[in-house]
């Protein structure tokens, strides 16, 4: 902004007189015309991800997923509310009652309500599981980036760990760690992460390795940053979706694998409702006849769905993410 001063007779350069309040003129500069975002790299990574929202909006594959796992999740919040029984009330002159207007689901052995104890026997797993697959997820993500970039001797001893931690099956090694450390939550939690931990790392790994050969990992090179920004800021933001894939898919894994350490009796302890232990406590009834098939059922069918669930957000995410490419 700049000041042009009048004549001192006060009037203007033509002669003409001058207001008072014209004594200065202001000269402001036309004000510059708005950017818009398109077509900036930072507005064409959002539009770009607008669209992927969209296209998952429209995924029929996804949003069945996504509704079945909230069902899920609604049941294990609400439970009690929903449930016409108290969870933990025994009736023994009931036990294994067949469904019924009273017990939708049938009885257990004890006579608790199986509706009641399906409808909230999910929330361990639904706590447990995403925290296995998320710690799973971060600590394959570290070393999948570490593996994959610095290569050389990291990379073959890392891969070499991978590949024994890979060689025991999630199950055995969580039976032998909870048996050492007892079946609390930290504890299942750790278990089933550290088993999972290098399958995402091997996937990381492999993204790493396409993505070190591209020009902006060498103009940041140029650059001379660090290795440990550009793994952090240039390379892992680039990988994004393949973390994002891994972490639903071990959560499918997660869900399966806490399910089977109660179903072989060193997971979640009773009385706490939970499908696995259902299916424990009552398959050796499971004969002639249709004694204990609906305490056995039930808890099946639920796993069952919430892992099909997971699965078709795996599936629509992946077409998403692979027509973004």
């Amino acid at each position: 902004m700049t000041m042009r001063p009048a004549g001192r007779s006060g009037r203007s350069a033509s002669g003409d007189p001058v207001a008072p309040d014209e004594v200065f003129a202001v000269v402001r500069a036309p004000p510059a015309p708005p950017v818009s975002p398109v077509g900036s790299p930072a507005g064409d990574v959002r539009a770009a991800r607008r669209e992927q929202l969209r296209e998952l909006r429209r995924s029929r594959t996804f949003v069945a997923g996504v509704v079945i796992v909230a069902f899920w999740v609604l049941c294990a919040a609400f439970g009690e509310l929903i449930a016409q029984h108290d969870p933990l009330a025994t009736d023994p002159l009931n036990a294994l009652a067949a469904p019924s207007a009273d017990h939708w689901f049938g009885t257990d052995k004890l006579g608790r309500d199986s509706f009641a104890r399906v409808m909230v026997g999910g929330r361990e797993i639904l706590v447990v599981a995403p925290a296995a697959a998320l710690l799973a997820t971060a600590a394959g993500t570290m070393l999948g980036l570490v593996a994959g970039y610095l290569r050389g001797a990291a990379d073959d001893i890392l891969s070499r760990l991978f590949e024994a931690f890979l060689a025991l099956p999630v199950i055995v090694f969580g039976a032998v760690l909870l048996t050492a450390l007892g079946s609390s939550r930290p504890a299942i939690i750790v278990a089933v992460a550290i088993p999972l931990s290098p399958i995402v790392a091997r996937s990381v790994r492999a993204a790493v390795l396409a993505e070190r050969e591209l020009e902006y990992i060498d103009a940041a090179r140029v650059r001379t940053e660090s290795t440990a920004y550009i793994m952090v800021r240039e390379v892992l933001p680039n990988i994004r979706a393949v973390v994002l894939v891994e972490f639903v898919v071990r959560l499918a894994y997660a869900v399966f694998a806490i399910a089977t350490l109660s179903f072989i009796g060193i997971g979640v302890q009773p009385p706490t409702p939970d499908w696995g232990r259902q299916i424990f406590e009552h398959y050796s009834l499971l004969g002639p006849g249709l004694l204990g098939v609906w305490a056995v059922g039930f808890p099946v069918a639920a796993i069952a769905t919430l892992v099909v669930g997971i699965s078709l957000i795996v599936d629509g995410l992946t077409d998403v993410l692979d027509r973004a490419q």
